[in-house]
């Protein structure tokens, strides 16, 4: 699940990408929500138009109001940044171990080899305890990797009533680590 304020901008965006790309991988649903948001609202008309661009049709979007039962159900949640991060966990606690900003999960999955993630994921029958063993692997990263100099680095950043290039920096933030993440759980799926 990705969570961002409005769940018509980021979430949207980080959900569709991540849809496209692990579309390849039966099991797995990608979901969205948004900590304040106005329940069917539809995407921003400059989130559309960078959706497109990436071959990912937001048209049919519908914001969702983040909910405790959401979070709980939701194996693997990306925070759009570290606000929301805070707002999931404080909605269920035991889901810090699975909450990351997007940029933080991509961060610290940028180090470490991809061979190590399929080693943590060989020998699991199903595909959810390989997912699970790639996703403890990135979490027992946490306080190995560096933080980044500036905190705001591992949060994607609100373009929302901005401008034009602030929605492609916040696109440009947004995409690699999604990217990341495809790359890390196709590895985890595939083993």
């Amino acid at each position: 699940m990705t969570v961002c304020s409005g769940n018509i901008c980021r979430s949207p965006l980080a959900e569709g990408l991540l849809r496209k790309g692990l579309s390849g991988v039966e099991g797995i649903t990608v979901s969205s929500a948004g900590t304040i948001a106005g329940e069917g609202d539809p995407v921003t008309e400059q989130t559309l138009e960078i959706g497109r661009e990436f071959g990912v049709d937001l048209g049919g979007h519908r914001a969702r109001y983040l909910l405790e039962p959401m979070v709980t159900d939701a194996d693997l949640l990306f925070a759009m940044s570290r606000s929301h991060r805070r707002a999931i966990v404080e909605l269920v606690p035991r889901k810090v171990s699975t909450t990351f900003t997007l940029r933080e999960f991509a961060r610290l999955a940028d180090a470490v080899p991809d061979a190590e993630f399929t080693r943590a994921a060989t020998g699991h029958e199903f595909l959810a305890d390989r997912l699970r063993a790639v996703v403890r692997v990135v979490a027992g990263m946490r306080g190995q990797v560096d933080q980044p100099a500036d905190p705001t680095d591992d949060d994607v950043v609100d373009p929302y009533r901005r401008s034009g290039e602030t929605y492609r920096l916040s696109a440009s933030q947004l995409v690699p680590a999604v990217d990341t993440v495809i790359r890390v759980l196709t590895l985890g799926a595939s083993a």
